[in-house]
């Protein structure tokens, strides 16, 4: 099945903002094809649909942190602050728009979820795997400057890839 949206785009799109995976109104417009007012409508007509776990509206500094971060702003000129949406609110989404467009972006944003939990969870593996050989090899006492040399090596790659993650807010 040939996606509509690439997954790579949406994860894009996908900050970690109060300790959670969200995606903002704008964005979700425009994988959606619509307003963002038009996106916003729909959405506070099915308000009790999303309760403060699902949506959210981001405070003044964590805007002002988010637009830091582009070095040429698209942002325009937005009179209110945007809402971020979890993981729930977006799958809460297909609830209310129900073309066939937005039931294919809202698969392909699950999806993306779905593969960076994946990910994170994978990379929390091998960081135990990691302490595990380094620990038993240091027992064992063969090889050990080389399999503690190996896990510091192994350990800063992944350190890295964590650090290159955007986060947002306190």
């Amino acid at each position: 099945m040939n996606s509509i949206i690439p997954i790579e785009k949406i994860e894009k799109k996908i900050y970690f903002i109060r300790e959670q995976r969200v995606i903002l109104d704008k964005d979700l417009a425009e994988l959606y094809g619509v307003e963002t007012k038009k996106f916003n409508q729909a959405v506070k007509r099915n308000i009790t649909r999303f309760p403060g776990d699902f949506m959210y509206k981001l405070t003044k500094d964590e805007y002002e942190n988010l637009r830091s971060q582009f070095v040429t702003s698209s942002w325009g000129g937005r009179r209110y602050l945007p809402y971020a949406f979890t993981e729930t609110g977006v799958a809460m989404l297909s609830s209310i728009l129900n073309s066939k467009k937005a039931i294919e972006v809202n698969i392909q944003i699950m999806r993306a979820f779905i593969k960076l939990k994946g990910m994170i969870l994978a990379n929390s593996e091998l960081k135990n795997l990691i302490d595990k050989v380094e620990k038993q090899g240091l027992e064992i006492g063969n090889n050990k400057e080389q399999i503690h040399k190996l896990a510091v090596l192994i350990t800063q790659m992944l350190t890295v890839n964590e650090k290159s993650k955007r986060k947002i807010g306190f």
